[in-house]
């Protein structure tokens, strides 16, 4: 397994690897229960520089050279300069006037997003691509790693958690609350 960064050409199998992981959010995002436009928003944004669902901070596991993986992570300093473009297209193309509570902040380097291929889930792929990001921004960059996982999905917090995040808190995302953990190297 190759991991390595995303590169615009991706964009259409990243989108769907990422609609995985936010099939929710991007129906609320564009308002409706529709796979193609879904598709369409999240190819629109990751071909786009600039934004926080963008190639430039996304990382794709590729096996027998096809990508089965992706993951989007960013510094948490730039949340809002990375938001606004999602939110200034979701108002203006789809008439939705979104507000969300921040899901990160100053001082963490933050996994947005982590999905792996349906056909290869349960392989390891995916604690692999987590392992190569926490070594990348935790272990050489020195930088503190955080995520948000929700409570629906017990085996991802254990995974993380057996992986060295820790527990820091609650958010609301969308409605929904979510834990909130971290790693840092001290």
């Amino acid at each position: 397994m190759i991991i390595r960064e995303a590169q615009i050409a991706d964009a259409p199998i990243i989108g769907e690897h990422l609609l995985i992981a936010l099939e929710t959010i991007v129906y609320q995002f564009i308002g409706k229960v529709d796979y193609g436009e879904a598709i369409a928003f999240l190819q629109h944004f990751i071909e786009a520089k600039n934004n926080q669902y963008t190639y430039q901070h996304c990382y794709v596991a590729e096996l027998d050279h096809k990508i089965v993986a992706a993951a989007v992570v960013y510094d948490g300093a730039k949340l809002d300069e990375l938001r606004n473009p999602v939110f200034e297209y979701i108002k203006k193309q789809y008439h939705l006037d979104m507000q969300m509570d921040p899901e990160t902040q100053a001082g963490e380097f933050y996994l947005d997003t982590i999905a792996v291929n349906r056909k290869h889930q349960g392989q390891g792929i995916g604690t692999k691509l987590l392992q190569f990001i926490i070594n990348k921004y935790v272990h050489q960059q020195k930088q503190t790693l955080g995520l948000l996982v929700n409570a629906d999905n017990p085996a991802a917090k254990k995974l993380y958690l057996r992986l060295g995040f820790k527990y820091v808190g609650k958010r609301t995302l969308l409605g929904n609350v979510v834990e909130h953990l971290s790693m840092s190297n001290e």
